[in-house]
């Protein structure tokens, strides 16, 4: 009816890589969660999923023919976690974007309280993990690396946040003109500006499957949030080598010192010599790996390369391009 006013249009960014276990929990908690908020909200799902090996597409093909709000993004490979995240935004219809991980680790029961603020005027609502049902071991990793990657930042990054977060349309828009080979996007996403808003919660542990995110992996994005948020790693080795020359030109001028106000002699020392080589080779090595990783994400940055490939798509029907309610 002409003048009627269409509620604002919510999208939750879901990504998955082998996550059957989890598909239909995780629509059932989500729609249960959304429910009351069905009068005042439209809402859609974006599943972008990381190329599958196990029946997850399958069944997301399955969920979307009995909700026609569902949309499936399968791509040609495992691009990554954050890639896929990105992908999700950039096919996002809504006034604004949910990002929800399918294991339930972060409660849907949240999403209220995001819109609440959202209302208000916030652009960025961020979960804030203050208890997490991990072992002892990754709660220390994890501190560490959040902490870290804020004192190296040159821009200020919450602690203890991770992608479990509402983004306003404007944010969504400006992150679509970024072109990042790496993403990072917790970090990219709070040096933004604009009204960001953080949202205690404890996190729940994974019921069903297991986590994809190995060590390695978690070595992996705490390099990507240093290296795409700072420059400091750079600083620090011209620092570290101008130290290492001074000291090196020090102890050049005692030894010649001693040699000539004492007259003694000194034995061949091969040992020592051993050991300086050695020191300068490792320093050297530590100094240009850091600079590798740079130029490294240089060459990767310059090919410009595809973001994501996506090889199949299931894009829900019932939904207008955008919300009419845009902020």
């Amino acid at each position: 009816m002409e003048g009627t006013k269409v509620h604002p249009l919510i999208s939750f960014v879901v990504p998955v890589f082998d996550e059957e276990m989890n598909i239909e929990p995780f629509y059932q908690a989500v729609s249960a969660a959304i429910a009351p908020l069905e009068d005042r909200y439209r809402f859609e799902f974006v599943f972008t999923d990381n190329h599958s090996t196990d029946a997850t597409f399958q069944l997301l093909k399955a969920l979307a023919q009995r909700d026609s709000r569902i949309s499936v993004f399968r791509f040609s490979r495992n691009f990554g976690y954050q890639r896929s995240i990105m992908t999700g935004y950039a096919r996002a219809r809504g006034d604004a974007a949910i990002q929800l991980d399918v294991d339930l680790q972060d409660p849907p029961e949240l999403v209220g309280r995001f819109l609440e603020e959202w209302e208000r005027g916030a652009d960025v609502v961020y979960g804030v993990r203050v208890k997490r049902q991990e072992s002892w071991f990754i709660n220390v990793q994890r501190g560490i690396f959040y902490r870290m990657i804020d004192l190296l930042s040159e821009d200020k990054i919450p602690v203890d946040a991770g992608d479990f977060r509402l983004i306003s349309r404007r944010v969504i828009d400006l992150l679509k003109t970024y072109e990042d080979a790496q993403p990072y996007l917790r970090g990219t996403i709070a040096t933004l500006g604009f009204t960001q808003v953080g949202i205690p919660y404890s996190r729940n542990a994974r019921e069903r499957g297991e986590s994809k995110f190995s060590f390695s992996k978690l070595i992996s994005l705490a390099l990507d949030g240093i290296l795409n948020h700072s420059t400091v790693p750079l600083r620090l080795s011209t620092y570290f080598g101008l130290t290492v020359s001074f000291l090196t030109l020090l102890s050049i001028g005692g030894y010649i010192a001693a040699k000539f106000i004492t007259g003694a002699t000194w034995p061949a020392g091969f040992a020592t010599l051993a050991a300086l080589i050695l020191a300068s080779l490792s320093i050297n090595a530590m100094l240009l790996g850091i600079i590798g990783e740079y130029l490294g994400r240089m060459y990767r940055q310059v090919k410009k390369q595809p973001l994501t490939i996506i090889e199949n798509a299931v894009v829900g029907s019932d939904l207008d391009a955008r919300g009419a309610n845009q902020r």
